[in-house]
């Protein structure tokens, strides 16, 4: 199958995006259908895309994404959090400020 799969995350408020951009990853565009209403918003870093919905039946709270990066680390050190060994790679488990929850690691070598 050739394509792209790009994971919808649920997001109450514009908290999200900013919390996301402390990961390394950027606001590309936002859409509300009209001013007031839910907004759907598209956060990147490198070829890693989400979608940011807070259009309710979107998605669902306390979803959990495994995300593979370079430098775990150095999320790591945006968060303040400490990385741990797991079986197949460095981590770390944030939870975003909606309660979704992230494996975010670097592959052991």
């Amino acid at each position: 199958m050739d394509g792209e799969v790009v994971p919808v995350l649920r997001a109450e408020d514009a908290a999200a995006v900013a919390w996301w951009e402390r990961s390394g990853s950027a606001k590309q565009w936002e859409h509300r259908f009209e001013p007031g209403l839910p907004a759907f918003v598209e956060v990147a870093r490198g070829g890693v895309r989400l979608f940011l919905s807070q259009h309710r039946g979107d998605a669902r709270p306390d979803t959990l994404l495994h995300l593979r990066v370079r430098d775990v680390e150095a999320i790591a050190s945006e968060f303040g959090v400490q990385v741990k060994d797991a079986v197949r790679a460095r981590e770390i488990e944030p939870r975003d400020p909606d309660g979704n929850r992230l494996r975010i690691g670097t592959p052991a070598k």
